[in-house]
């Protein structure tokens, strides 16, 4: 303390809180520090729910407790990338549901009380949550209350926790649909319709129009001088209409991008190389090894028909659909080259009809064998139902059978079955255990082959890797980490610059995905700047500058100042244009008098109805126009987006064939329509996702 005393007389209070940082490391876990600081700033956050935040720590637990649920639910591991992006939206909607959905309906007043999500679990009318969910289905496919009710009882006694795991989350997902379920049928509830309003539906949906019209269309370029779109205008515009520019958070960049291609050196040396093994290809006994030590392309136990091998190369397809034996040449395709070996050629079946008897454990292919002996094609299905461990497979009715199986669709093990003669039992190996199995039945044999098929990609050299760096390298030095710089080296080093907009999701660059890296960086950077060599699966190399930036919320009356201005610019002109045909049509008693003074022609239009239900024909300020104007007049114009219009109705026709039952299917499509938008308006401005930014 003396010491610390000094230090601080002599270098003052910095030194003192440096020090105080560095004990505080010692005392404290460092990954401690940096969950504390993760957690306090919202650049960590991958969102917000209702003025909660959702920290990047918070949601990857949900993630991984989805992950759980879902693998003890189906019992296996899902790992790939499709998976874990469904993991993590299952999660996101979850956590939707507890922060907003779930409190919103509970202000409402609606509640879930214990015996009702008691009875949807095991009640007359079990929730879709639990009735659609495979764990309670029983041998026939069927729901079956009773599982429901044995793994309720069997979950409260578990004691690895893992039944108790899926059945609080079941209880969740329940409780979650029924709150959601009522809240529905509030708004539902709401949508009244009445006597009148029904009525008039009908007589809408009834009542069609004939029209004579002329259309003068609008021309909004070259523009009119004479309309002027002031600031004043703009400004007006926008902010009566500022909710039309809500935008994301978005950066205007420009990058080039050097991707790594063998040169032609690299390819001569592949080739040289692939041609030294190709003797080798062609004698080995033991092809499957070769395979496997020089080629891209592993052995397959695939039988192929004629033109099956068009989509790995055509040169090996027409090599092997010509020959029943031999080896073929050496062929060049792209930076890839090829050999083909035939191995062996048969007849057989494209699909065969399979059962099984399934044994596992210890004993399993000692019982297999032992019960081999006994069984024959009359007594396999009674043997399989007894002996058989697998209870579910029935598909024809009958225990033990698997159905239909073609290559592509295959049990791994079983691929033997293509070749095996039918009626006749014998044991295989799988994954799941030792099976006996018979094939029924087989489709008629065709010709097909085994081929084995020697492929080798050429890979860009150290030599060539380091010329094509060195390019991207004197890109980024020479931009020296300024947009300005980047431009004016792009010019001297004849290097191709590319513009995009990107958002936080942006994860792919023209052809080239996986480049979430590129977009990190813009977003990590101000306008202005540009960026060092940014590596893409080792294969590409960026060089980026950032642009412009746009923020979260609204866009500014400068960003969008071009748009609205178009915009005004077309509803002036269209009301100018409407001014100009009136005074040039006053007076004029007939329509073909109307086409002539515009210089075109008079069109017809029939069935002309004014309903939400129906599709319109043309646009909709015209058939507005034509819903309430007088029969037998000229009428217009009408200002539309194409044209400006002059119209006479020449009639109108009541039918019958839209019935009150019509306008309640309509009305319901419209209730649906908003039972699925009550989320997105719910979330709209109450949820911020930027999970994109992570993932």
């Amino acid at each position: 303390m003396a010491a610390l005393e000094t230090i601080r007389t002599k270098f003052g209070i910095g030194a003192s809180i440096i020090i105080a940082f560095g004990l505080l490391l010692f005392l404290v876990n460092p990954s401690d520090i940096i969950q504390t600081i993760q957690s306090t700033s919202t650049k960590y956050d991958v969102g917000k729910i209702n003025g909660k935040r959702i920290t990047y720590t918070d949601f990857e637990q949900e993630t991984k407790e989805m992950a759980s649920v879902r693998e003890l639910m189906t019992g296996t591991s899902a790992s790939s990338e499709q998976a874990q992006k469904q993991n993590r939206e299952i999660a996101w909607q979850n956590l939707v549901q507890e922060h907003l959905v779930i409190p919103t309906v509970r202000n409402a007043g609606i509640h879930v009380g214990k015996q009702e999500e008691v009875d949807l679990f095991v009640g007359e009318n079990p929730s879709p949550v639990v009735a659609s969910s495979g764990l309670f289905f029983d041998q026939e496919g069927n729901f079956s209350p009773e599982l429901v009710r044995d793994f309720m009882e069997q979950a409260s006694a578990d004691e690895s926790g893992r039944m108790l795991i899926i059945r609080n989350y079941l209880q969740n997902s329940v409780r979650n649909n029924r709150y959601s379920e009522k809240y529905g049928n509030l708004f539902t509830a709401a949508s009244l319709v009445n006597s009148l309003q029904q009525k008039k539906a009908v007589e809408e949906n009834n009542t069609t129009a004939s029209v004579s019209f002329v259309m003068a269309p609008n021309s909004y370029f070259p523009q009119d001088s004479s309309i002027v779109i002031s600031s004043a205008d703009i400004k007006k515009f926008y902010n009566a209409h500022k909710d039309n520019f809500r935008q994301q958070a978005t950066r205007d960049i420009e990058y080039a991008v050097f991707e790594v291609v063998p040169s032609a050196a690299d390819i001569e040396a592949q080739n040289v190389d692939f041609v030294s093994a190709y003797d080798e290809f062609s004698t080995t006994e033991n092809v499957r090894a070769f395979l496997q030590r020089n080629s891209d392309r592993q052995w397959q136990d695939t039988w192929y028909k004629d033109g099956e091998l068009r989509s790995v190369n055509r040169d090996v397809d027409a090599f092997v659909t010509a020959n029943k034996s031999g080896v073929s040449p050496v062929y060049r395709s792209g930076n890839n080259f090829y050999a083909a070996r035939i191995m062996e050629v048969k007849n057989i079946p494209d699909s065969v009809y399979v059962r099984h008897i399934m044994f596992q454990g210890a004993a399993a292919r000692h019982n297999a064998d032992s019960l081999l002996k006994l069984v024959n094609s009359k007594n396999f299905a009674a043997m399989a139902e007894e002996n058989s461990a697998d209870r579910n497979n029935q598909f024809d009715g009958s225990f033990g059978t698997l159905g239909w199986m073609t290559q592509n669709s295959m049990i791994p093990g079983f691929e033997s079955v293509l070749t095996a003669a039918t009626g006749k039992p014998y044991i295989v190996t799988s994954q799941y255990g030792s099976h006996i199995v018979e094939v029924v039945k087989t489709t008629k044999p065709v010709a097909k082959k085994k081929v084995a098929i020697f492929e080798k990609a050429t890979l860009p050299s150290k030599e060539t890797y380091s010329t094509i760096y060195n390019k991207a390298n004197l890109l980024a030095v020479r931009a020296a980490g300024k947009y300005a710089n980047y431009k004016a080296a792009c010019d001297t080093t004849g290097t191709y610059s590319r513009s995009m907009t990107i958002n936080e999701g942006t994860d792919t660059y023209g052809a080239i995905s996986h480049a979430k890296e590129v977009t990190r960086w813009a977003f990590d950077n101000k306008p202005g700047k540009a960026s060092g060599i940014i590596t893409v699966d080792n294969n590409y190399f960026f060089v980026a500058a950032v642009k412009g930036a746009h923020k979260e919320g609204f866009a500014t009356v400068e960003e969008v100042k071009d748009q609205i201005q178009n915009q005004l610019y077309r509803e002036k002109y269209s009301a100018k244009r409407c001014e100009e045909v009136a005074a040039q049509i006053a007076g004029l008693t007939s329509m073909e008098e109307v086409a002539e003074k515009l210089g075109t022609t008079v069109s017809e239009l029939t069935d002309v109805t004014f309903s939400t239900n129906s599709a319109a024909t043309t646009e909709p300020a015209f058939v507005g126009a034509v819903a309430s104007a007088a029969e037998g007049q000229i009428s217009g114009p009408v200002a539309g987006i194409m044209g400006t219009y002059v119209f006479k109705v020449n009639g109108r026709e009541t039918g019958s064939y839209y019935t009150e039952d019509d306008a309640l299917s309509a009305q319901a499509r419209i209730d649906q329509y908003h039972q699925q938008m009550l989320l997105p308006v719910m979330t709209d401005k109450a949820v911020t996702d930027r999970r994109a930014k992570f993932y």
